[in-house]
């Protein structure tokens, strides 16, 4: 291919060289390094001038490294008057802080300002006389006073906040140079609407189906679970492709003042398999949670497959004494360390990142990566 190079951050060296051998080319020169105060150092080997420059990073390890490093690199192939450069981020960096606040079940605050009251006009009453409305004026504002000098002042306490850094993210990669961004299986779908740029949000929903069907026995007699609400559209899209069951876990506060939560399942797991749909795992507790309440409810084997397995923490101990029979993974950040556990299992999402860049250097649609495969 003609003016193409791809380039690799230090993130996930794998995933590149899977990419450029589909692609039939050779990665793209550079030299990342740190100084002693471990200051990010970026050297471009080759020439990017006039070319389609595509920066694969993944967000995972030392995150906050990992996007420094990517910024340099789009800054220096911007400066070196590369084309077009595109950055490609398996796993989007801080795609779980959004800017839109959530409430804890995971669904958008729909509370409105308050409404402003509507203009009433003075009228003066002309049955009262000016003496009387005065007096009674006078009265009001002492019994007013009053009042306020035997209450005592309470004070307002400082409501804490969180901050939502998913513009800062946006204007960043974009004040960096990079034209395109393309990624996969965003946690919350209002992250492209932060961009300037145009953002293309893949899915692994088809990789997904087609391992199913090729991997799993008798998966059509399966269950389909969501283990929490936020995730109940993708586990149903997929549920329905399939003609297959669908089970909800569900969290809810028995008690009116409880702050503690239950979890209960919506849907009959008995005597069956089980197939749990997330698109991350961080330290698995939730995924880890709901296998035991399948469990509990008499489900057989338990299968889970997460699109971004980020496994930090206790995530791999947890996993090991957790209900979970298999656990698959997509290779959207390194895997290699967990290959050897005999329950995790791994499936490939590169040759869906080469196709998606392979279609935007030729101009070509991206639309047939969003069908589902015969």
């Amino acid at each position: 291919m003609r003016n193409l190079v791809v380039l690799g951050g230090s993130s996930h060296p794998d995933f590149t060289e899977k990419i450029c051998n589909r692609l039939g080319i050779s990665e793209g020169k550079t030299r990342l390094s740190k100084f002693s105060n471990n200051e990010t150092s970026v050297e471009m080997k080759e020439s990017v001038r006039g070319k389609d420059v595509y920066i694969i990073q993944s967000a995972c390890g030392s995150v906050n490294d990992n996007f420094i490093e990517l910024l340099i690199m789009i800054n220096g192939c911007k400066i070196a008057s590369a084309k077009r450069i595109t950055a490609v981020i398996p796993h989007f960096p801080y795609s779980r802080q959004p800017d839109v606040p959530f409430k804890q079940s995971g669904a958008p605050l729909t509370f409105l300002p308050p409404q402003t009251p509507q203009y009433q006009p003075n009228q003066p009453n002309k049955a009262e006389d000016v003496s009387k409305q005065l007096m009674r004026k006078l009265g009001h504002q002492a019994a007013i006073q009053q009042q306020e000098e035997e209450e005592p002042k309470k004070k307002t306490p400082y409501r804490e906040w969180r901050a939502r850094p998913g513009v800062l993210i946006a204007d960043l990669l974009t004040c960096a140079g990079a034209d395109h961004v393309i990624t996969m299986d965003l946690h919350d779908a209002q992250y492209p609407g932060f961009f300037d740029c145009p953002v293309d949000n893949l899915t692994s929903l088809y990789t997904v189906i087609k391992y199913i069907r090729l991997n799993i026995p008798d998966y059509s007699t399966a269950v389909l679970v969501s283990p929490d609400a936020g995730g109940a559209k993708r586990a149903t899209s997929i549920a329905e492709k399939l003609f297959m069951d669908f089970a909800l876990v569900h969290k809810e506060r028995m008690k009116a003042h409880s702050q503690k939560k239950e979890s209960m399942l919506v849907g009959d797991v008995r005597g069956r398999n089980c197939i749990l749909i997330d698109d991350i795992t961080d330290t698995s507790y939730t995924i880890t949670k709901a296998a035991r309440l399948l469990r509990e409810k008499g489900a057989k084997k338990i299968y889970a497959l997460v699109s971004h397995a980020i496994l930090s923490a206790d995530a791999i101990e947890h996993i090991g004494e957790s209900c979970i029979d298999e656990l698959i993974v997509s290779n959207s950040v390194p895997q290699d360390q967990h290959m050897t556990h005999p329950k995790i299992k791994v499936f490939d999402v590169s040759p869906l990142f080469s196709e998606a860049i392979r279609r935007t250097h030729f101009g070509e649609s991206l639309s047939k990566l969003f069908e589902a495969e015969n």
